[in-house]
């Protein structure tokens, strides 16, 4: 059903087309009007949140450091090492 109801929308271009074409912004009646909050800063906003939730989509996870096997590595090597000896004295 079509309403007869205009509503303003900021259109972003993807920075990377690969994730997204285009971002639609729905954009309040009242938000451009006397906060203070010009329709350039909208559109800086809109773009500026397209860009982010991209870079957010290629961060690298973090690294976490091999901790756990390196640990058991030197554990298990120090054990077979102690089964070793005590394998040869007796």
């Amino acid at each position: 059903m079509v309403k007869g109801i205009s509503r303003r929308v900021i259109v972003v271009d993807s920075p990377d087309p690969h994730i997204f074409e285009q971002a639609i912004f729905i954009v309040r009646n009242d938000a451009a009007g006397g906060e203070g909050v010009s329709s350039q800063e909208l559109v800086q906003q809109a773009v500026r949140i397209a860009k982010n939730y991209t870079r957010s989509l290629h961060a690298a996870p973090p690294k976490r450091l091999p901790k756990i096997p390196l640990l058991s590595a030197l554990l298990g090597g120090g054990a077979i090492g102690l089964l070793w000896l005590l394998a040869t004295f007796l």
